[in-house]
């Protein structure tokens, strides 16, 4: 998606219009992104896109037409179109990277550059990450649903347009699909390809079984044989042992069959007895359609004797909770050289921000593997051994708590600016990162059904700032 300098709200480049006219400085500005709550009611997002932001963010520029565009539109000043004209990046990001898991109103990203161009990236910055850790997050339910067995992505014909099944495919095997049938997608980000065939080659032939046989022909080493054109266990599983028989006797191990419809659980144990009792106990059953990890879930605790699935359209659209509410909101401003904190106060206690610059920690006792909790600090806080948190969750029966003993381990980084470190991009390596992290959380907060509440602290200095404005500005 190179080119995402017009993919802004129009108040955006009203706003940046607007500061130009207003203020003879150009003061900076500290915009958090993070999320007020996690799809299908889970305890965390798996953080995805930055790679992408990075990328677009040393590459933003309006170009000429960019420019005649907002000039049609006689609603901007000729000195912001000249701003425009010579527009780059200058600030600085600090980001968790991509595969962490994040928690609720933690800084998943943070901005700090002049207030015009804070206000310039925020639509295009948001529309990134909220996609594809949504993705991400959706993959890693269903993967964890799976329970070991390795899940496809084969969602590019249901994705919203063409850069959200390639992107989504990228964070679908962050969050731990094996492969992607999408072939854009697969050499882009170097993925395994993945897939077998349709209801239309079985169809094209005048019978079933001469459509596995030339399949056969083609692809000797490559027979996974979609089952369910016409019937399963009294058509499509029988031609494939009699097709398979062949293949083994001309030296070629068969891959295995694929059911696409019907009563997956019942069909899927009978054509496993029936594969087992002719001697192909190593074909792999494997399972699409309309799956999610709800319906994984239950096809396994029925003993369905699956050994792959491959999941579409409730992954690569996240079906069951299609939007992830990330936000960017404003938490501190320069002005005449001076850091001034920002707050956005609200009736309702979860939607008030957290001012200021912080970094966020994830905490372990000493010694231990396992995580017990987040931290939110201000960016300059030190952490003593003795610490007197706030539970940033305006729900916690418990508010207040006393750490000690603790390893605090930050999560923000620098990617773009002064002191940007290298982000990782091999997708593979970032699915690698995602298993290492969330093997560091506690087993209850990984559930899929009513996870354990993960607790997220404010730090004592961030908690007294936000109480401070709270009353101020009340």
């Amino acid at each position: 998606m190179k080119g995402c300098a017009l993919l802004t709200d129009l108040y955006e480049f009203s706003m940046a219009n607007g500061f130009r006219a207003s203020f003879d400085d150009e003061r900076r500005a500290v915009f958090d992104v993070f999320f007020r709550t996690v799809p299908d009611n889970g305890s965390f997002v798996i953080a995805a896109g930055l790679a992408q932001v990075v990328d677009e963010l040393n590459n933003l520029h309006f170009d000429e037409d960019d420019l005649a565009y907002l000039k049609s539109l006689g609603l901007y000043q000729q000195d912001f179109l000249d701003y425009l004209k010579n527009f780059r990046f200058t600030g600085t990001v600090t980001a968790i990277p991509e595969g962490t898991p994040v928690f609720a109103r933690e800084p998943l990203l943070t901005v700090c550059a002049p207030l015009v161009q804070c206000q310039l990236i925020e639509t295009w910055l948001l529309n990134i990450l909220n996609h594809q850790s949504l993705i991400a997050t959706k993959a890693r339910r269903i993967v964890a649903a799976a329970a070991g067995r390795p899940v496809m992505e084969f969602g590019a014909r249901r994705a919203q347009g063409p850069d959200a099944a390639t992107y989504g495919a990228r964070a679908a095997v962050i969050g731990g699909c094996s492969s992607t049938s999408n072939v854009l997608a697969a050499k882009k980000f170097n993925l395994p390809p993945a897939g077998t065939m349709a209801h239309s080659w079985v169809q094209s032939f005048d019978d079933e079984l001469t459509a596995f046989r030339a399949w056969a022909r083609v692809y000797p080493d490559n027979a996974s044989l979609l089952v369910d054109t016409y019937d399963v266990l009294t058509s499509g599983v029988p031609n494939a042992i009699t097709v398979f028989k062949e293949l083994k006797a001309t030296g070629h191990q068969p891959v295995g069959i694929r059911i696409d419809s019907g009563d997956i659980a019942q069909l899927a144990k009978a054509a496993r007895q029936m594969l087992d009792q002719d001697g192909f106990e190593d074909a792999k059953i494997t399972a699409s359609n309309s799956l999610d990890e709800g319906v994984i879930a239950s096809l396994l605790e029925q003993g369905a004797p699956l050994d792959n699935f491959g999941v579409g359209d409730k992954m690569i659209t996240s079906g069951s909770a299609p939007i992830l509410s990330g936000v960017y909101k404003l938490a501190a401003l320069e002005v005449n050289g001076r850091w001034q904190p920002k707050i956005k106060l609200s009736n309702t206690r979860e939607k008030i921000t957290l001012p200021g610059q912080k970094q966020s920690y994830r905490l372990f006792h000493r010694g231990e593997q396992t995580a017990f909790a987040d931290l939110i600090a201000l960016a300059d806080e030190e952490l003593p051994e003795n610490l007197t948190v706030t539970n940033v969750d305006p729900l916690a029966t418990v508010n207040q708590t006393t750490l000690t003993n603790f390893t605090a381990v930050p999560l923000q980084a620098p990617v773009v600016g002064a002191g940007a470190l290298p982000i990782e991009t091999n997708v593979l390596t970032l699915q690698t990162r995602a298993k290492e992290h969330l093997a560091k959380l506690p087993e209850s907060t990984k559930r899929l059904v009513n996870p354990d509440r993960y607790p997220v602290y404010l730090s004592p200095r961030l908690a007294a700032l936000q109480q401070e404005m709270i009353h101020a500005h009340h």
